[in-house]
């Protein structure tokens, strides 16, 4: 609850600051277009979410095998 709230205190918008901006890209896009452009942006933020999650994985493994997993590879040569 107080995440949630926190979000849109960052933002700082309201129901109806939301419900106008809406209604401008409804006025700007069409409704034919609508379902288009949030397709899109589900994609991107899918997408956006997958290289953080990607980034996050990289950087746990390389400080899990940390600075002696480089020194053993090269002793085993």
């Amino acid at each position: 609850m107080i995440v949630k709230n926190l979000n849109l205190a960052f933002f700082n918008l309201g129901p109806w600051e939301i419900l106008l901006i809406l209604v401008v890209v409804l006025i700007l896009f069409g409704a034919k277009r609508l379902p288009e452009l949030a397709r899109g942006l589900g994609q991107g933020v899918n997408e956006f979410r997958d290289a953080v999650d990607s980034s996050k994985k990289e950087i746990i493994d390389g400080l899990d095998s940390g600075p002696n997993a480089k020194e053993e590879s090269d002793s085993e040569e």
